[in-house]
């Protein structure tokens, strides 16, 4: 039995790199020789969903602690709470207590920072120290082999939405749905630059139609996410007839289902970024996926892309994209196809735990 500690055990990926049984999800580990560890929280933590900086990767914590024991740290997401320096101590206290730690790259540029040089710095401690790299497609092995000069493997990205829930078939419709959403305005999201072209494009294809959703903390004065100017800019595209601009709160996994279910194509306006779990729901549910070609998202799945970056942005190669959505659907992906996926991607992963304990002993 191999006791895995993953930062964060919580994630949705997380989870799904565990094995299943059939179509159906697990209540626990189907492969006895790898065990998840849960997260370790804070006596303070009472709130559903509440983040809190990773204790495991706190070397300070980890030295207090003798009741939390593990074989092998498995780094995803996190670790911007920390400094290199402090990622340098936690690489020290897992060598020398002979705990191999396992990185699987998701950002290359975070997705919350336009500068992505801090991330960097803290990549290259948490690179160059993990006894096993994983990421998620080839461009992005290569990527970290040009400038680590490590060798990743190449995992593909197990599926997000739930496997009962992806052989709920599309609601019927004649139209099509062009989906914009806006979230919270997070720092990589430019919503309102491509706004305009895709009501061009919507007005150039048959029944088409646009939806813009935007999360209602954009407009709430306490919230982190609070910009009511771009807020109200946005609203301002429900003047148009073919637009339809819906404020709500966050939807829940259940209400982000049925969202993207509802609409024929995503747009994914990134302006910087490396891989997209939006994009693998979409796959899930059948719903195509228009994203800028930044990072890696041509590589992750078959998507139509635009030229956008940090300071650049082309309307025509979004209009494109978005018209060859319309004659090239996307079909949903099969669920059993999603749990074949998802017991290769454990048994992947647990032979890469298994490889790095035997070196560390």
């Amino acid at each position: 039995m191999i006791r895995v500690a993953s930062v964060p055990s919580s994630h949705a990926y997380v989870q799904h790199l565990q094995p299943v049984l059939g179509n159906a999800e697990p209540a626990g580990s189907a492969d006895e020789s790898v065990v998840l560890l849960p997260d370790p929280a804070p006596a303070h933590v009472d709130v559903p969903g509440q983040w809190w900086p990773p204790r495991l990767l706190d070397s300070r914590w980890l030295a207090e602690q003798t009741d939390v024991r593990f074989d092998v740290l498995h780094v995803h997401f996190g670790f911007e709470s920390f400094e290199p320096e402090e990622l340098t101590r936690t690489v020290a206290h897992l060598r020398a207590h002979r705990q191999p730690m396992v990185l699987t790259v998701h950002d290359l540029h975070n997705p919350h920072f336009a500068d992505n040089a801090d991330h960097l710095r803290k990549l290259d401690v948490l690179v160059c120290a993990a006894d096993a790299v994983i990421t998620l497609t080839r461009g992005a092995a290569d990527w970290i082999r040009d400038r680590w000069g490590v060798e990743a493997t190449v995992v593909e990205h197990p599926h997000v939405v739930p496997l009962e829930r992806m052989d709920i078939p599309r609601p019927q419709s004649d139209s099509f749905v062009i989906g914009v959403h806006a979230k919270n305005l997070r720092s990589n999201m430019d919503p309102l630059a491509v706004m305009d072209a895709v009501v061009e494009a919507a007005r150039s294809l048959p029944d088409a139609s646009v939806r813009l959703d935007i999360d209602e903390d954009v407009f709430e004065f306490s919230s982190h996410w609070y910009n009511p100017t771009v807020g109200a800019k946005l609203l301002d595209y429900n003047s148009f007839p073919d637009v339809d601009v819906r404020v709500h709160g966050r939807f829940d996994d259940d209400a982000l289902w049925d969202y993207l279910a509802s609409i024929d194509v995503a747009v994914l306006p990134y302006r910087f970024g490396t891989h997209s779990g939006w994009l693998e729901a979409c796959r899930d549910l059948g719903t195509s996926v228009v994203a800028s070609d930044c990072g890696f998202h041509a590589d992750q799945a078959k998507v139509h892309t635009f030229r956008m970056g940090i300071d650049s942005f082309d309307p025509a190669t979004l209009v494109s994209a978005v018209r060859a959505s319309y004659d090239d659907r996307t079909q949903a992906m099969d669920s059993s196809t999603r749990a074949e996926q998802r017991r290769l991607i454990a048994a992947t992963h647990a032979a890469i735990y298994s490889e790095v304990l035997k070196k560390a002993r």
